[in-house]
């Protein structure tokens, strides 16, 4: 990684300081949480794509209720 990364959270967030957080420079892609940055996952572009159908289908509103 050559760059720093830009770290962006979801709208939906508002002004909270503890959110999730993505950031790509190209692939892997990578998620953290703003609380704890020092930890960071990584997958790819098409996992994420596969996820976000996931979410945006509802396969995941279960976990938030």
């Amino acid at each position: 990684m050559s760059q720093e990364l830009h770290w962006q959270k979801s709208t939906f967030s508002g002004n909270q300081a503890n959110c999730v957080e993505i950031a790509s420079d190209g692939e892997p892609i990578r998620i953290r949480e703003s609380d704890d940055p020092a930890i960071a996952i990584t997958t790819t572009k098409a996992k994420l794509a596969a996820w976000l159908q996931g979410a945006k289908a509802g396969e995941f509103d279960h976990l938030t209720d």
